[in-house]
């Protein structure tokens, strides 16, 4: 293949399930966004490079060592594990190494560079993964690019739950649960990505289209504060000894389970985001960690004054909130005005469904 490869992965955001989806066998429900990470890949000779036109990092220059992509000044970067990981499944089929420049351009921050908290590391890891897959014709379906990212991201970030790769690769509303991670990366670290990608740490792993609400509309609300959702997940965890509250998990599977049921019976779902939002309130107080910040917190309550139901999205401590608005005249606008009174940036985005 001669000719230059552009793929793009959109972000995503949670709707319920955070925290709890970490834990294997734990279910989420996220939603992929219409802004992207956008990847360039096109062929090389003596070497390869990557060069980010966000400024995220200077450009990077690789090359193939023994069948494996060497890096200069990289460590474990997410861009850098994507390459790994899909040389290594190349290696293993034993395809030809080739060199290749990739740029990458984010849909994902502000223009002074502040993230919107929409999961650009997993959306530029599936994005390189797609581009790679096409590179080498490695024909790999979207559930094995989307393992492939996973376990690029584990590589980075060992407690990643995987919910943002499942949506940035498949789009749309998606229910998902979360496999035994420590053990897929047991099997990778013994050297066989293939074997990773069939092992039986996988059995608890589920990906499942949902259809949007059908009496509801969602809108975002950006409070400009941009959150470390790794630094958030780790001090819950450490704070709560890995226990959290008593039935946290199976209160958040509970509430997950019936917006999943509510929104494929086309009924509303605003009572059961409250409930999500109750969650994640209690999980914060007994944690003694910021989830829901003043910001968020003003977020929700000026929905709910309106008539709507509202909660953080992801781990919270800034970032982004969601509101769900009953379908009648004037609320909608009502929340985007009170908002930006509040200092809250309405975000003009919608879900994005593949094939647009």
């Amino acid at each position: 293949m001669s000719e230059a490869i552009t793929t793009r992965a959109p972000g995503k955001l949670y709707i319920a399930g955070e925290y709890a989806v970490v834990e294997s066998g734990q279910p989420a429900i996220l939603i992929a966004v219409d802004r992207f990470m956008t990847v360039s890949l096109r062929p090389a000779k003596s070497y390869g490079l990557i060069r980010s036109l966000g400024s995220a990092f200077d450009t990077v220059y690789w090359r193939h060592e023994n069948g494996a992509p060497v890096f200069d000044d990289f460590g474990q970067d997410y861009v850098a594990n994507a390459i790994r990981v899909v040389e290594q499944l190349r290696e293993e089929r034993h395809l030809p190494a080739r060199h290749y420049a990739i740029d990458i351009t984010s849909g994902l921050v502000e223009d002074d560079g502040r993230k919107y908290g929409l999961g650009s590391s997993a959306a530029v890891t599936v994005a390189i993964v797609d581009a790679l897959n096409q590179f080498y014709e490695l024909s790999l379906d979207d559930i094995e690019r989307l393992k492939l990212a996973l376990i690029a991201v584990l590589g980075r970030a060992p407690r990643a739950s995987g919910g943002d790769v499942a949506a940035s690769t498949l789009g749309g509303w998606i229910s998902y649960t979360s496999p035994d991670r420590a053990g897929i990366m047991a099997v990778a670290s013994e050297g066989s990505i293939a074997a990773a990608l069939e092992c039986p740490a996988w059995e608890p792993f589920s990906v499942r289209r949902l259809p949007a609400p059908a009496r509801e509309e969602i809108v975002v609300g950006w409070t400009g504060s941009p959150a470390s959702t790794e630094h958030l997940v780790s001090g819950v965890q450490a704070r709560s000894h890995g226990a959290y509250f008593p039935g946290f998990l199976e209160e958040s599977a509970a509430v997950v389970s019936k917006i999943a049921a509510a929104l494929r019976g086309g009924e509303a779902i605003g009572d059961l985001i409250s409930q999500a939002r109750s969650l994640l309130r209690t999980l914060g107080e007994t944690s003694g960690i910021r989830i829901e910040t003043p910001l968020l917190r003003e977020l929700c309550d000026i929905a709910e004054r309106n008539g709507a139901s509202a909660k953080s999205s992801g781990a919270g401590g800034g970032d982004c909130g969601i509101a769900f608005v009953p379908r009648e005249a004037g609320r909608l606008t009502a929340i985007r005005e009170q908002w930006v009174g509040a200092s809250i940036s309405p975000l003009d985005m919608a879900v994005w469904e593949r094939g647009q």
